[in-house]
């Protein structure tokens, strides 16, 4: 079974799906750092999608700094993911923000948004 997934169901492109998909995986640590990645045909054969769409994939990884290709021998995932971990932190912090605003403008009083995000801190 592979670690690599596409829901056929989700409006959300496949390219974008495998795209979102790996770079959870590198950031979770089950990707290893400087591992090698499938080739374009063997990903496009493991998951029965067209290679172009791999190929689409790959290219946006490489543009976000999640993989980095060597002509010759392939995609590897990168070895330094410290950009990748602050843009997850700065994108999570902008959420949270949101919420938090979202939910002084519903009412939320300040002591129940903290409870409930102490209930979360805890699972």
């Amino acid at each position: 079974m592979s670690i690599f997934s596409v829901d056929y169901k989700n409006r959300k492109p496949i390219w974008e799906q495998l795209t979102d998909n790996v770079t959870d995986l590198v950031l979770r640590g089950l990707l290893p750092l400087g591992e090698a990645m499938p080739s374009v045909r063997a990903m496009a054969a493991e998951l029965g999608i067209n290679p172009n769409t791999i190929q689409k994939a790959y290219v946006e990884l490489e543009r976000r700094g999640v993989i980095i290709s060597i002509p010759g021998r392939g995609s590897f995932v990168t070895t330094d993911i410290s950009a990748l971990l602050t843009e997850r932190l700065e994108s999570a912090a902008a959420a949270l923000s949101e919420s938090a605003r979202a939910a002084k403008e519903a009412g939320i009083e300040r002591e129940r948004a903290i409870k409930i995000i102490e209930d979360v801190w805890g699972e």
